[in-house]
């Protein structure tokens, strides 16, 4: 049976503050650091979790590290790039494995270009990764702007922040019925409303948020 999963937004970044999206690598503020704290006490699925992955930035790998989502490390599988633990030294990276990383996820070439279609393939070939998935519940922390395309939801979306979601918020979805290997699709627990499809024109402005991916090869 594919997974339950926990999606969550990053916490505040400090390019979040003032739109200083050209901060390369933000770290999280001092409200980010309290908005994971908020969401560690109010998570009620810890004990059932059997992976945690996360997108391979800073804020998103510290929001989890922050939030300690899950259980104990060997049952901890994060995603994450080796430069975090120059800039978070304080944090317990003992909890990251890096296996995961492949050595061109930063490349912004083929399946990581910051393209319309490329990032519609990343969406769908991780959606058909998470169906193949053996563990039943599985938490995800990665980009609001990312997380439409994943979801194929735009319900909520602001124009203005470049997601529906905020910064921390949890939503539960599982895989539809009809969902296989090559053709897998989310539904959001407990909601009965219809999806809303991407809004027209806002590409170009979604994709500038997923295209922050830092150039730490330059």
């Amino acid at each position: 049976m594919p997974p339950i999963l926990h999606l969550v937004c990053h916490a505040q970044g400090e390019h979040n503050v003032n739109n200083f999206h050209y901060i390369r690598g933000p770290m999280l503020t001092d409200l980010g650091k309290r908005q994971c704290q908020e969401l560690r006490k109010a998570f009620q699925h810890h004990e059932d979790i059997s992976l945690v992955l996360a997108s391979p930035l800073k804020r998103t790998e510290l929001s989890h590290l922050t939030c300690d989502l899950g259980v104990d490390r060997k049952d901890v599988v994060i995603n994450a790039p080796k430069l975090i633990a120059e800039g978070a030294p304080a944090y317990n990276l003992d909890k990251l494995d890096l296996s995961m990383v492949g050595e061109n996820w930063n490349s912004k070439a083929g399946i990581y270009a910051p393209t319309l279609n490329a990032v519609r393939r990343r969406a769908a070939s991780l959606r058909s990764w998470l169906w193949q998935r053996p563990e039943k519940c599985i938490v995800l922390v990665t980009h609001g702007g990312f997380l439409h395309y994943l979801t194929e939801d735009w319900t909520g979306y602001d124009r203005s922040r470049g997601t529906g979601y905020m910064n921390c918020e949890t939503r539960q979805y599982e895989f539809s019925s009809g969902s296989t290997q090559d053709d897998a699709h989310l539904v959001e627990v407990g909601i009965s409303r219809e999806r809303v499809d991407r809004p027209a024109g806002l590409d170009a402005h979604v994709i500038h948020e997923i295209d922050e991916i830092e150039r730490v090869s330059e």
